[in-house]
């Protein structure tokens, strides 16, 4: 320390703080102001930085009369400003997580001198050798305070500091922030020099075992104004704010854990302390809460802590652990008691005591034990996670992507438990409406997402269903099983106006097949099936084009159709129509839709409202892109069709949801408020998913995420459906609240994630957030539950429309940040054109967090793996560059093999990486 800031501090810290004998008008004006600035209810500026203010009054030098710079003088009115600093200080009750946040290092050092000054601490006194059971409570508090105050600073001092942009360079102000960062830098020596005493005399505060009472504005009242008093009541077991000797073992514990864990890399006998002092600090937290007046412990930084400390491994064995629940999983993780481990977690469903960090970190241990090996472990690790998910469940949480891998292949076993579970975690007597109605969803979710119908009736059939769901809506729930059973036949009658047009074998098979592809006339399509039929029975023609699909809930329906020839012509017009209206040929589209209604007008009702259906979703389009664009309103059949569908209760019809969105979208659109709010009938918006949800889920979500986007730039925008019917600017951007705005989009998805937590739509959008919050991590792990959930855990190929080029630009940023170059590198691959400058440039870091070299597998782009083998060969990494030549020399990245070998082979790929980064980011 330089003798400049050895002066300053002697100056400032050694002085005795004592008050002046005066009746003085100066301090009870200064004490007057401050008392009214902190009963405001929003005061400016606020409390914390009046500390500041009063002691950077009272630290300023002195000039005498030789020009010569002085420490500052111990009059009467610097004495006065440390003395209100400290009941500023006081007000905040102390608390160091708010004193931290606002305050300097420098400045905070110089208020906890000035209350140890006060607290009659003797200056220059070792605090190790001080007696903290013979010492008043307020004097032990105060040591107990700049102690606890030096090992945090310590510990904060070792965590990377994200460096602030500077501004336009000011000399006086470069100069005073350079001032203070050696200061800093010079009073981090010194606490780094004296940890061993602070820790000595924190261990020692843990043996004390008796209440301690802390300074407030009336103890130093008594001090300031009743000088007779300062070895009376000031320092008597009854003044002060009183800190109970549990909550003082609690937050010594957690910050003694802190500076141990810090120092434990290198020494494993600290580490056991750490995670000695952090199980202690939840052992109080479950026994007294994490919040006191006090002090208040982040208990998710805890439980990180605590699962990198491997508590659940710890060795200690104390009878007297064994009451908590977290004792109790320790000993069975550490005895393999796997039974009692699972009946804990089942009754903590009820009393909802463990934290759901711990719930996870539990988890992740069970699944980490199972991948080594132990076999027995995958029925424990299904069974945690049932009770985890019932938890997330009734607590309005997202089910985690673990329990759909989980329940991948769904059997009697698994529902029977799944059963007994949420049977057992909810008391349907006591539960609030709220409770019974997610259990309900979950249920009925369930349901729908199960293939098997007999394991559906173990569901529909049980007690705790039965009591959940009324009457409608269980009958409503089995139509629609029902309706996906293959089993349906609906086509009974022959369709003879088909065939009156003669059939020529002229061409063969194959070129009639390649016409059929190509052609968009309903008729010249309805003669090449004819012909084709005419030559061969044995085939499904409506198979031959990958590119030909229709909705899952109209092609059971469809594929129903006895008469091979009708079900062939019916799922092609349909496919193809679709495919029109989906490139924005809406002409040709409505030729096909038109010629598919004629068709099963005659033999089907339901297919009849089908098409019906899919041609005024076709009119919305047209009019959208068409008279729609200038503004002129819809004509008014088609707003009366919009209604008729929405209001439309006919039974056993398949429904696409989004015909019900873009029907709700066109009325918002229109400006059709008053009926969509005042005249849609109650029952229908209550019962029918349809319209509740993308009027109560989507569409208002849609406005709120514009909102939001207005105000930021384009890097943090946050994608959302239906978001291009609101206006792309408003005019008074002033009167929007944007923090309420931003709040509101966060509840909005986080309430419809738990309706429905497989949308992945609704994912993308949390995602983004996530994103635009700067939580990278977290924005990885939806973006990849929603790539997960919409191609059975990447099994089948993420449609385009849920990873864009957008999302896997930031899926590209977010890995980037978390310094995961070669997953950088590899998302290149995905975009519609290689980034191959953004893949080299993270190929060349080599500070990466990542798998690197076992990520060579998943490239199937020849030329960065070709750059991949310049670069170890520069680098002179020899094994590494072997992985990537071996990599190349796969013959199914032979450029000669034709696209589609190429196309599998990277489709591979794709899904075993984009499966790996699901294991690591779930």
């Amino acid at each position: 320390m330089s003798a400049e800031a050895a002066d300053r501090e002697a100056a400032t810290s050694s002085r005795p703080c004592t008050p002046p004998q005066t009746s003085w008008f100066e301090f009870l004006l200064e004490e007057a102001l401050l008392e009214q600035h902190l009963q405001k209810a929003s005061p400016d500026p606020p409390p914390v930085q009046l500390i500041v203010q009063f002691l950077e009054q009272a630290s300023k030098p002195s000039v005498n009369e030789q020009n010569q710079v002085q420490p500052p003088p111990d009059n009467k009115r610097n004495r006065i400003l440390k003395l209100l600093a400290l009941k500023v200080a006081a007000h905040l009750k102390w608390d160091l997580d708010v004193l931290e946040k606002s305050l300097s290092v420098p400045v905070l050092n110089m208020l906890l001198n000035e209350l140890l000054c006060i607290s009659k601490v003797p200056p220059g006194t070792k605090h190790v050798d001080v007696d903290l059971s013979s010492l008043p409570p307020t004097t032990a508090m105060a040591i107990l305070l700049y102690n606890r105050w030096a090992i945090r600073t310590i510990v904060q001092s070792s965590f990377p500091v994200k460096q602030v942009k500077p501004g336009p360079p000011q000399l006086n102000v470069m100069n005073q922030m350079q001032q203070e960062k050696e200061l800093t830098e010079n009073i981090l020596k010194v606490l780094k020099e004296q940890a061993a005493d602070s820790i000595l005399v924190l261990e020692r505060a843990l043996k004390l075992n008796k209440d301690l009472y802390v300074h407030t504005i009336r103890t130093l009242d008594l001090l300031a104004m009743e000088p007779g008093m300062v070895n009376g009541e000031t320092e008597n077991s009854t003044a002060g704010l009183k800190i109970s000797a549990e909550e003082i073992q609690c937050q010594v514990c957690y910050d003694l854990g802190a500076i141990y864990f810090q120092q434990g890399s290198t020494n494993a006998a600290v580490h056991e302390n750490a995670k000695e002092k952090f199980f202690k600090t939840k052992e109080l937290i479950a026994k007294n809460g994490s919040s006191s007046l006090h002090f208040t412990i982040d208990e998710e930084r805890l439980a990180g802590y605590c699962q990198a400390c491997g508590v659940l491994t710890s060795s200690s064995d104390d009878a007297s652990q064994q009451a908590t629940p977290y004792s109790q999983i320790h000993s069975c993780m550490k005895s393999g008691n796997y039974q009692d481990l699972v009946k804990i977690f089942l009754e903590d469903n009820l009393t909802l005591s463990l934290p759901v960090q711990f719930r996870q970190s539990v988890l992740r241990e069970l699944f980490q034990k199972a991948q080594q090996g132990n076999d027995a472990l995958d029925e424990v690790c299904f069974k945690v996670c049932v009770c985890n998910t019932v938890c997330d469940v009734l607590q309005g949480r997202i089910i985690d992507i673990q329990f759909c891998q989980l329940f991948l292949k769904p059997n009697k076993e698994k529902i029977d438990f799944l059963l007994e579970v949420c049977s057992r975690s909810i008391n349907l007597e006591n539960a609030s409406e709220v409770l019974k109605r997610k259990m309900a969803a979950f249920l009925k979710n369930l349901c729908l997402g199960l293939e098997d119908l007999q394991l559906v009736f173990m569901i529909s059939s049980h007690e705790l269903f039965i009591k959940l769901l009324k009457d409608d809506e269980r009958k409503l729930l089995i139509d629609q099983m029902r309706k996906r059973s293959p089993r349906i036949n609906l086509c009974t009658k022959p369709v003879t106006s088909f065939y009156d047009i003669p059939a020529s074998a002229s061409v063969n098979i194959g070129q009639l097949e390649h016409q059929l592809i190509l052609s968009v006339d309903p008729w010249r399509i309805r003669q090449i099936l004819i012909e084709l039929h005419g030559m061969t029975s044995e085939r499904q023609f409506w198979t031959i084009s990958n590119k030909w699909e229709v909705p899952n809930v109209y092609g059971n329906v469809i594929l129903g159709i006895k008469d091979n020839l009708t079900r062939d012509l019916v799922y092609i017009l349909m496919a193809k129509g679709l495919h029109c209206c989906a490139i924005k040929d809406f002409v040709h589209a409505k030729q096909l839709f038109a010629a598919c209604l004629e068709l099963v007008t005659e033999f089907s009702p339901k297919l009849r409202q089908v098409m019906l259906n899919e041609m005024l979703l076709l009119d919305i389009y047209t009019h959208e892109a068409g008279a729609g664009v200038s503004g002129e309103r819809p004509p008014s059949d088609l707003i009366s069709r919009v209604r008729g569908y929405l209001e439309m209760r006919v039974p056993d019809i398949p429904l696409r949801q989004v015909i019900a969105e873009e029907c709700v979208a066109f009325l918002l659109n229109w400006r059709e408020n008053e009926y969509l709010t005042m005249q849609v009938p109650l029952p229908l918006v209550q019962t029918n998913p349809y319209v509740k949800e993308p009027l109560v889920l989507t569409t208002i979500l849609s406005l709120f995420v514009k909102l939001h986007n207005v105000r930021e730039d384009i890097v943090n925008d946050i994608a959302a459906e239906h978001i291009s019917i609101w206006p792309s600017s408003i005019p008074n951007l002033q009167s929007v609240d944007f923090e309420a705005v931003a709040v509101t989009v966060k509840e909005l998805v986080s309430y419809a994630l738990t309706i429905n937590a497989n949308n992945h739509f609704w994912l993308i959008i949390q995602a983004d957030i996530y994103f635009a919050t700067n939580q990278y991590s977290a924005a990885l792990h939806y973006y990849l539950q929603a790539g997960a959930v919409c191609s059975d855990f990447f099994n089948k190929m993420v449609p385009p429309d849920v990873y864009t080029d957008q999302v896997i630009k930031r899926m590209i940023k977010c890995c980037s940040l978390l310094n995961c170059h070669t997953q950088v590198a590899i998302l290149c691959q995905f975009l519609r054109e290689v980034d191959y400058k953004t893949a080299f440039k993270a190929l060349q870091e080599q500070n990466s967090h990542d798998a690197m070299d076992s990520y060579y597998e998943y490239i199937w782009d020849v030329t960065i793996l070709e750059y991949l083998t310049y670069l170890h060969h520069k680098r002179g990494e020899t094994d590494k560059r072997q992985i990537a030549i071996k990599a190349i020399g796969q013959t199914e990245l032979n450029a000669s093999n034709p696209e589609e070998v190429l196309q599998l082979a990277a489709q591979r790929r794709k899904k075993k990486f984009l499966q790996a980064m699901a294991k690591l980011y779930f």
